[in-house]
């Protein structure tokens, strides 16, 4: 147990584009994670468990700050966070903690707080305001290269060619693994620093630390036996129309997806377009994503074992998520964004030493990245802010439930491109108007457009594929004008709260304190 007056230590474990189906704990019927299984049998596993807004940068802003999309307003890759908002690393280190990052946060600095000529103005991979950097690990991946190459593999490629296969032909899709190995991916070097790192922590004194992991992100590929531990035949059938014609019909932000999607971002030297690869094609890239998951929960395994030789695994609370999930073949699409569960169902386990009787349970009530920050904050013994649009879940890791909780999950992507404008110019739209929110029930999900795009209804419990519109039928309108009502009045309710609960009276300034 952690001992009388000394905080507990936090390790905050984001893993890259993980679906939240994707772990045997949640009954995936072919995945293997035992480390992360062990994790679950330790702690609380949220099952219903959803990220804010996708791609990373939008999706970690949502986390890292426990606002929505509507209020941090990280639209996407490349938005600057605007710098009044607090955020999960000044939260920790306000109450004595000295947060330390291992990889990335994927943060674009506000830029009136920067010098014009900062370098850290030509990037999207800044870090959180409020980290010490022990270990960074951008896109390029050099650190990791470098100690590649100390061990004698020849890195000259750089990234991403490195991840391609070795003896690859015409970029075809393969289950050869990359020249580096099973102890030699980014992964293992990132576990292997925040192992080195923990041995020199000082016992008595509480830490902070972030594993950023990029895997299960593309490039899809692993090394062996991760690479063949899966047999593409298996798994379940994909969500999807008969063809990427008839999916591209569904609705015209579908069809502008679909059209983007090139097999470079996902397998480098692959040519043409995702939607062409055959359903042979698609099985085996998800075989060799259920590895890189299987490869990540090894590295986990690394991490449990060290804590407990380190002596630290019950005095630290452990939070392992994503930061947004993959489509992984579904409706002929890979990676994320856009509407679909299958790019915001996400991983959650927290587990807490100091509650042992909830040990192995799960919880089926929505949750939220929006949720994470005020959990740590509350589990540290400080209120959150009241204006955080996420609510502690701490109740549930003490075995209760509270009186009032959402009955449904919210998530937003936009899909501006201020830069080129492509978006824009395709739908005819200004920049303002290129997003989409959605709220989701068990029964229903209702998906609004801006700029005059056709809204979406499906029946989540009769349709999971989430392949049949109910937007237009005469039998659902009435339902369709209760969730439009809902997602009006959850806007409404979220909008900034950042003074607007606060009252300057005779008496001084009145507050608000926040209920669940």
């Amino acid at each position: 147990m952690t001992g009388k007056g000394r905080r507990p230590n936090v390790l905050l474990i984001t893993c890259d584009q993980w679906r939240g189906d994707c772990l045997s704990a949640a009954g995936h019927p072919q995945l293997k994670t035992p480390n992360v299984d062990a994790l679950a049998a330790d702690g609380v596993l949220f099952k219903r468990h959803y990220g804010g807004a996708a791609p990373c940068s939008p999706a970690r802003a949502c986390l890292y700050t426990g606002l929505y999309q509507m209020n941090n307003r990280v639209c996407r890759n490349g938005t600057p966070l605007d710098a009044r908002h607090g955020n999960i690393a000044l939260a920790a280190r306000s109450v004595g903690y000295d947060p330390t990052l291992f990889g990335y946060t994927d943060v674009s600095l506000d830029p009136r707080q920067l010098a014009p000529a900062d370098p850290r103005l030509h990037s999207y991979e800044g870090v959180l305001p409020g980290f010490t950097v022990r270990q960074f690990l951008p896109e390029h991946q050099k650190q990791w290269l470098s100690w590649l190459k100390q061990q004698g593999i020849d890195a000259g490629a750089g990234s991403p060619d490195i991840h391609r296969p070795v003896g690859e032909v015409d970029g075809a899709v393969t289950e050869a693994p990359p020249v580096y190995s099973r102890d030699q991916t980014p992964t293992a070097f990132l576990a292997g620093e925040f192992i080195r790192w923990l041995g020199e922590q000082d016992e008595a004194t509480p830490w902070f630390a972030h594993l950023s992991f990029i895997s299960p992100h593309p490039p899809f590929i692993v090394p062996e036996p991760y690479n063949t531990q899966y047999d593409p035949a298996d798994g379940p059938s994909f969500h999807r129309a008969e063809s990427w014609r008839a999916e591209s019909q569904g609705h015209p932000y579908v069809a502008y997806d679909l059209d983007r999607q090139k097999r470079a971002k996902f397998r480098p030297g692959a040519t043409g377009k995702v939607h062409d690869w055959s359903e042979d094609d698609f099985r085996r890239i998800r075989a060799i994503y259920y590895g890189m998951i299987s490869e990540v929960d090894a590295q986990l395994g690394r991490l449990w074992q060290a804590l407990k030789t380190e002596a630290a695994w019950d005095n630290t609370i452990i939070v392992l998520t994503s930061d947004h999930a993959e489509m992984m073949g579904d409706h002929f699409m890979l990676g994320k964004g856009g509407y679909f569960d299958g790019s915001y169902h996400i991983p959650l386990i927290i587990r807490d030493p100091r509650h042992r009787k909830v040990a192995g349970s799960a919880v089926d009530r929505f949750t939220e990245a929006v949720d994470i920050l005020p959990t740590l904050i509350d589990l540290l013994g400080v209120s959150p802010e009241p204006h955080l649009d996420g609510c502690s879940l701490k109740p549930f890791l003490s075995g209760g439930t509270p009186a009032i909780w959402r009955d449904a999950a919210h998530w937003e992507f936009d899909f501006r491109s201020i830069a080129d404008g492509e978006a824009e110019r395709h739908f005819g739209i200004t920049s303002r108007q290129c997003n989409l929110a959605v709220i989701r029930t068990k029964k229903f999900k209702y998906v609004h457009f801006g700029g005059g795009l056709p809204p979406l209804l499906f029946d989540m419990e009769d349709d999971p594929g989430e392949s049949k519109n109910l937007a237009g039928s005469p039998a659902h309108r009435s339902t369709r004008l209760e969730f439009a009502e809902r997602l009006l009045a959850w806007r409404a309710e979220q909008l900034d709260q950042s003074l607007a609960l606060l009252e300057l009276t005779e008496n001084g300034v009145a507050g608000y304190s926040k209920s669940q």
